[in-house]
């Protein structure tokens, strides 16, 4: 044995710095900007030629239309490599995001997110997405259902198609949920969204239950989810409502930064997020009742009064909204 193969052997354990292997689950294939393993992190050149030549890749791939949609428009590797990195760093620096109770959320197969709607803008949705696929095990993507609204608009439609929303409709949630995948639903739409600051964190009417027909019809698990961190960021204080009738909105709010400071009163305020993923509601036996109002009423409002106490909860354990 060599002197420097001994004095290898006889190094602490805590002197030597694993390289942890490359996540294929997480990465999907390509990735040109994921994070690098700390042996290589710590040699800069190393660094940008390995980033650069995976953006060159990138840009190849994507040129010569050597990439894959699914029949909603939804793009991984699009996503993956230009939409979550910015929301991760909203998620993780300005949001200082907390996620607990993810070992209720299923590794594989199909499961329905419901969650509390809230923020003026949605951002909540971006952010709950973004939290599954950074901090789950199996980094899951979540295919959002949102309003007809967001695809009458140009730009916001095609961008919600790539990063894998869709209409939030029966039959599209059905297909979903059908190829197991996880969709994300928030049944206040825009009476969550819109409504004052004076009333944050107060749930609002879940409709007529048409993602509990989704469920049952396709026997699919209910997860909700309490996200607690969106009503402070865009507090509203009033509600213009002939404004947002003439640009023909659902509301046109006032909060303490817009419209007074222009484009700048829509970065959002930096509030403390929590979120947490409450045990699944089963609802395999139930098939049957997909079409019995008694039932499916029964369980949005079973669904609706776990997200409202586990709101209060999480308000419990975060008594400054901007605290660290």
């Amino acid at each position: 044995m060599s002197e420097s193969q001994s004095r290898r052997d006889e190094a602490r354990p805590e002197d030597r710095q694993a390289v942890p292997e490359a996540d294929p689950a997480r990465h999907n294939g390509h990735h040109p900007t994921g994070p690098l393993p700390p042996a290589v992190a710590d040699q800069p050149g190393d660094v940008w030629d390995q980033r650069i030549a995976g953006g060159l890749a990138f840009l190849r791939r994507r040129l010569a239309g050597d990439y894959e949609v699914d029949e909603f428009g939804f793009d991984p590797e699009l996503t993956e490599a230009v939409f979550h990195p910015p929301l991760r760093r909203l998620y993780r620096d300005w949001f200082r995001t907390e996620v607990t109770g993810l070992e209720n959320v299923p590794a594989d197969g199909a499961g329905l997110v419901v969650g509390n709607h809230s923020g003026t803008v949605a951002l909540d949705a971006l952010i709950l997405s973004t939290a599954l696929h950074h901090e789950h095990p199996a980094h899951r993507y979540l295919r959002l259902l949102a309003a007809d609204l967001v695809f009458r608009m140009p730009v916001i439609s095609e961008l919600a198609r790539k990063t894998g929303g869709t209409v939030a409709c029966n039959p599209d949630a059905e297909r979903l949920l059908r190829t197991g995948e996880l969709v994300g639903v928030f049944p206040e739409g825009f009476k969550g969204i819109g409504k004052l600051y004076a009333e944050r964190y107060k749930l609002q009417r879940f409709g007529r239950g048409g993602f509990v027909s989704a469920a049952l019809r396709t026997g699919t698990p209910i997860i909700p989810v309490a996200i607690v961190g969106g009503e402070e960021i865009y507090p509203m204080l009033a509600d213009l409502k002939p404004l947002a009738r003439l640009l023909k909105l659902p509301y046109f709010p006032v909060t303490p930064t817009f419209p007074w400071l222009g484009p700048l009163g829509m970065v959002p305020l930096p509030s403390k997020w929590l979120i947490e993923f409450c045990p699944p509601i089963p609802t395999a036996h139930l098939v049957d009742s997909a079409d019995d109002p008694l039932v499916v009423f029964n369980l949005a409002d079973q669904v609706r009064e776990t997200i409202q106490q586990t709101l209060h909860e999480l308000l419990e354990r975060r008594p400054d909204p901007f605290g660290p």
